[in-house]
Formats: C-alpha cells, structure tokens, sequence
C-alpha cells in the first residue's frame, strides 16, 4: 500500500478543525514534501519524523514521500502533526499492519529520538475527540490535560514505539498517570472577619457576588481596598460543569497552566496596570484569549483603574455587555467568551487623598478621573468608599469576634443565587429590562421615585436598570420576596463615584 491516512485536529480558536493526513509513496528522487498550508513550524517536521522515524526502529522510506494536510485553507502551526506524519508514512510503508482499530486521532510533537513531547492547547482537542468517539493518542506529558476531564478514551504515549504498539494491539496504553501529592498548594484565601471595620464595603461585597453585579471601591491608599478583593474570591460559590471546561479550555489556549483541583473554582485574574490593551483583550497574529477571557465564570481584578491605559479601559465596554470578545485580524477571526465580574479598585485623587486633605488640586482630580470615561463608570452596577478608620477603630476591631466569615457570608450568597435561579433562571445581573420591571417585586410608587431620583442625579437610563438589578439582590440578601423603598434607598447609596465626581462640579 503506497497511500495512507491518519486524522489529527488543528486549534482555531476555543474549536478544532479536523485535519486528514495523507501520505503517498511513489517512484523518484527520495524526498518529503508538505502541502496543504503548513507554516514554518509544521514544514520542519519533515526532520524530525525522519530521525524519529530512524531512531525508533523502523524503515524510512527511500521515495518520493508527499504529504496532504486537507483541507489546505485551515491553517496549521506547532509541531502537533509530528505523529500523525510518522504513522501515515509507516502504514503507507506497511511497516504497520492489521490496526485494531480506524477510529482513532493522533497528535503530539515528535522529539529526534522518537519521544513525544507536550503540545500547547490540547484541552479542546479532548473534548472534540471524545464528542466525535475516537481515541485520543496524545503525549504522556499532556497527562495533565486529560486530568481536568477525565476523557476516557484517551492513550497517553512516551514515544513512537509505545503508540505503534497500541495501534496494532500489543499493548494498551493509559487514560491517567499517576499523580503526586506534590501539587502546588491552593493559597489561603483572606476571611473577611481579617478586615477590621468597613462595614459598608463588605456589605458591598456580598451584594456583588449575591448578584454578579460589578463593583468599584475608592479610597486611599492602605484603607483595605485589595484585601477586600481578595477575600471576594472566598464568597463564590463553585463553577458549573460546562463554565469549568470552556474556562478550563481558554487557559489551555493560553498556555496558563490550570490545576485539577482547581477546576470548579472561579477564576481569578488580576493583570497589572502595565499590561497592554492585546493583554487584556486578547489579540495577536494568531489570535489568543486575553485576561478578561481567562476571567471567565470568575472575576477579573483591576487594581489602581485609572492607570491602565485608556484604550484598554475602553475596549472592556463591548464584552462587559455581550459576554464575548471578537478579535479581528486581516486573515484571522476569533470570538472568545468573556462572560467576567469586574472587581476594580482605585484611589479618588492622583495623591491618593480626598475631601480636603488631598495634596492635587481640583483640576489635577478632574484631569486624573477623566481617565475613566461616562460610559465605563456606567458599567458598574455599585461603587463604594473605603474610608480611613476613625480613631480606635483599628484597635478595637482587632479585638472583635463577632464578625461574619467569609465561609458564612458564601453560605448566604448560595441560598441567595439559588432563589434568583428559581425565580428567573439567572442571576440578578443578567435580568433583561422586561423581566425586571414584570417580576422582580418593585410597587409602580417606588419606581417612580427611582426615576425622579435618577432625573434629579442626571444618570442615565442603563445606571436606572443597573439600581434595580442591585436593589432586587439586597431585597434577596434580605430574604424579601417585595423590593421595598429602603432597599432602593440602600442601593442609591452605593454611588460614591458619582457623589466624588459632582463634588468636583
């Protein structure tokens, strides 16, 4: 047999594509040619699958060798085809006979020696291979990958030999590997019963989760801004199934290790101020998931807001409202979820300092807030100080033991997520205009006063929608099937930002 044919997957984006190996031997001038749009690192193969092919015992053929990687328009990159080259080229030689099985997929880069090496992005080519009912055989080294979902049909090789032995039946090769016990430990996250006083954003931060509102904290510097945030992650609750296995996917893209015993909690990103807008966002030539992408089901933290730069600030606007990101190349589209909680923190003036003991002047404070556009400051649903303690208060709080954990304040967001569920299939964040105003509990009289308050306050009408999301979730916190005026009233008071920006005129 002179024509042979394998199957292997190429990544585009969260997808994969299946891609054909074809191998024809025929009479000529001995030699190994790749068609079928491969770039730089996938035509180098042809190298390593000669000495692989060599080292591992077998024959490599003395003809004319062409390789077919249909369909030609998919772009293929990374040395992933390493395998499926080598064993098109060995059953094309029929150096491989009587196969157990044609139902099978191979991927993995090919070492000189004929050991297989990790390859980058495998998470989706597991799941796309257990949809399609194949056996996966992958690189031992990607042991971790199949760990996250425990695919069953999945051999994980060392080498060459290995996987000609498990093709023709002489051995079978594992799904899992052994683990250790010595996985990185999973921090210890902060209680909020750690933070002493700030009584009013803790409550804050109970509503966000509570809801999946986004939250903006200001104030000086040292006053617990990031503390808070940090025990934020301690609040949520477990990630689903199927949230857990695209974010699981999107760091696999990445090339961001993630953990087994990670996979149900929400992901927590906190990129510095430094990072670029294509950091953020995602982007590049070959399009890869930014941080809010990684932030998926979890939280996305931006420390010191208004030092980031501006076009990356704004580029947050579109996928903080759709879910998703599309990044748009010349010769490439991709579109990533990007369903996050925004969590940020700031300081209210460039010196740190506000309300009359700010070194910067009021120009320097408008010029320093104008950072942060209307549209972006609209975006979030609650923004709160977090003021310097008075007098005693440190002391005093350090000696206090009645303070509510974060493992009792999670306790209260679970039962608080399970009732919007029940109530609207979502959670209070995610409530659309009609389903608010039809079966959220607001009396007509309250929402009325809503409006005067917001004509009053000149917001807009997404800030008016945004209050009465947050105001169903502290009348849920509250165990109040009726959303009263006092909790409007409450929600009202979650406006630092607009309370700073007014005070500057």
């Amino acid at each position: 047999m002179s024509l042979a044919s394998v199957v292997t997957r190429a990544n585009t984006g969260l997808n994969t594509s299946l891609v054909k190996v074809e191998v024809h031997l025929n009479n000529g001038l001995p030699g190994l040619h790749l068609v079928g749009l491969p770039e730089t690192s996938v035509r180098e193969a042809k190298e390593r699958v000669r000495s692989a092919i060599c080292n591992s015992g077998f024959r490599f053929p003395q003809k004319r060798i062409t390789v077919n990687l249909a369909p030609a328009d998919v772009p293929k990159q990374g040395g992933r085809f390493d395998l499926a080259i080598a064993i098109a080229i060995l059953l094309a030689s029929e150096q491989i006979e009587s196969l157990v099985s044609t139902r099978f997929e191979l991927i993995g880069e090919l070492a000189l020696g004929g050991n297989l090496r990790a390859c980058k992005a495998l998470l989706p080519v597991i799941l796309a291979a257990q949809k399609r009912d194949a056996l996966l055989v992958m690189p031992a080294a990607n042991a971790a990958d199949n760990a996250l979902v425990q695919a069953p049909k999945v051999a994980l090789a060392r080498n060459l030999c290995e996987v000609v032995e498990c093709l023709t039946g002489q051995t079978q090769l594992p799904a899992q590997l052994p683990t250790s016990n010595t996985d990185s430990a999973v921090p210890e996250l902060p209680c909020l019963s750690q933070v002493v006083g700030q009584a009013q954003a803790k409550q804050a931060l109970m509503i966000a989760a509570a809801g999946g509102h986004n939250l903006l904290m200001l104030g000086s510097p040292g006053t617990g801004k990031t503390l808070l945030a940090n025990c934020f992650r301690g609040l949520l609750p477990p990630v689903g199934n199927q949230d857990a296995l695209v974010n699981a996917a999107l760091h696999s893209i990445a090339g961001v290790e993630k953990a087994s015993d990670q996979l149900h909690q929400a992901a927590f990103r906190s990129p510095h101020h430094s990072c670029s807008s294509a950091a953020l966002i995602g982007g590049g030539t070959n399009p890869l998931p930014g941080e809010i992408s990684l932030a998926h089901a979890g939280v996305l933290f931006l420390d010191e807001l208004p030092e980031f730069a501006r076009n990356a600030l704004e580029s947050l606007r579109e996928p903080l409202e759709s879910g998703q990101v599309y990044i748009s190349r010349a010769q490439r589209k991709q579109v990533f979820p990007a369903r996050f909680q925004l969590i940020a923190a700031m300081n209210p003036s460039p010196c740190g300092s506000a309300n009359g003991q700010a070194r910067s002047s009021p120009e320097q404070i408008r010029r320093y807030l104008s950072k942060l556009s209307g549209p972006l400051i609209d975006r979030f649903d609650l923004s709160v100080e977090v003021p310097n303690l008075p007098k005693g208060t440190l002391v005093n709080g350090l000696k206090a033991k009645e303070q509510m954990t974060s493992a009792q304040a999670a306790s209260l967001i679970v039962r608080c997520r399970a009732v919007q569920r029940e109530r609207a299939g979502v959670l209070n964040h995610q409530l659309s205009s009609s389903q608010l105003l039809e079966s959220s509990g607001f009396a007509e009289k309250d929402l009325l006063y809503l409006e005067e308050v917001m004509t009053r306050l000149n917001l807009s009408v997404r800030a008016f929608y945004r209050l009465l999301r947050v105001a169903r979730t502290i009348a849920d916190l509250a165990g109040s099937t009726q959303v009263e005026r006092s909790h409007i009233a409450q929600a009202l008071g979650y406006r630092a930002i607009d309370k700073l920006l007014a005070q500057l005129g």
